[in-house]
Order: structure tokens, then C-alpha cells, then sequence
């Protein structure tokens, strides 16, 4: 008899399980669910996909659709251990976000959507982020950034690479 490896760990499922009493049913679990895997592992693979579905009921194909409306969840490989979000609205457009981003890429050695070498960043334009009181901005992880000068979006690489260093 053989084992077969599965990508959910217990953890990810308690997580998912603990949420289902504030849900009406099983299907309103899948993007909670998604959050979960994606922030373990970086991203969610096919293999995830079809244990999200097998665990709340579902079929593979509702869960794929879930997951690919939304530009948040990679699929194909772990994002960075951050994930940067820059602004490229007319707001922060008008105020260099196009001219930051360019600078974040460079700085990181990477194109946008790249990931670097190191994984401890990947770098993504964004349609908006609802901030335009602070442009330009970037989302990263959890942290806004706001009023990015090119100096500040150099300083963020050399953090985030950083950060990446110490955990190594």
C-alpha cells in the first residue's frame, strides 16, 4: 500500500475547518480556503486545488474557477517570500508609479511578474489599490507604501532582501 504525499498539511486544513461556522455553507470556505494555502505555500498548485475541492465538497473545476478570477493566487510557482504590488492607476501614474516600478525591477534584477533569484521578492504592476491619496504606492504583503520616490523603492529591495537573508 502505498502513500500518496498530499499538499494540505493538517495545519492548513484545522485552519480551514475552524472557519466553516462562519460561513452559510461549504462553498463560501473556497476563497478562505485558497487565502490559506496560498499563504503557506506562495502560490496554489493543481494537486491543492483538487484537495481544497475534495474537502469542501466540491468539484475541482469550482475551486479552479475561484482561484483564477482573482490575479492574487499564483499557480504555476511560489511567489517571493514578498509580494509587491505597484500601483500603476492614473493617480500614481501621474506621480512616477510607472518610473518606481521601473526602478524596483531594476534594483531587483528582475522584469515585472519576476520573482528573484533568491525568492525573497516578486514584483507585479496593479490596475489600482484604492490609495490614491498616497501616490505613487505599492502593496507589500500586508504593508502599503505610500508616496514611493525611487529612493524609497530601492531602499524597500535592499529590505526585502534583507529580511530574506536573516531567515536563510
Amino acid at each position: 500500500m502505498t502513500t500518496t504525499q498530499r499538499t494540505l498539511t493538517p495545519e492548513m486544513v484545522a485552519k480551514i475547518e475552524a472557519l466553516a461556522p462562519r460561513y452559510p455553507n461549504r462553498r463560501a470556505l473556497t476563497l478562505p480556503a485558497l487565502h490559506i494555502v496560498n499563504d503557506a505555500l506562495r502560490y496554489v498548485p493543481l494537486e491543492a486545488v483538487v484537495e481544497v475541492a475534495e474537502l469542501l465538497g466540491l468539484a475541482p473545476a469550482e475551486v479552479q474557477d475561484t482561484l483564477s478570477f482573482y490575479q492574487f493566487f499564483p499557480q504555476d510557482k511560489p511567489s517571493g517570500e514578498t509580494r509587491a504590488w505597484v500601483c500603476r492607476s492614473v493617480s500614481c501614474a501621474l506621480r512616477g508609479g510607472e518610473e518606481v516600478l521601473e526602478q524596483i525591477c531594476h534594483a531587483a534584477g528582475i522584469a515585472p511578474y519576476g520573482t528573484t533569484a533568491d525568492g525573497s521578492l516578486t514584483v507585479e504592476p496593479a490596475e489600482c489599490l484604492g490609495a490614491c491619496d498616497f501616490a505613487p504606492c505599492m502593496l507589500a504583503g500586508k504593508t502599503l507604501h505610500k508616496n514611493l520616490t525611487k529612493e524609497s523603492a530601492e531602499a524597500f529591495v535592499r529590505e526585502a532582501r534583507a529580511r530574506a537573508t536573516k531567515r536563510s
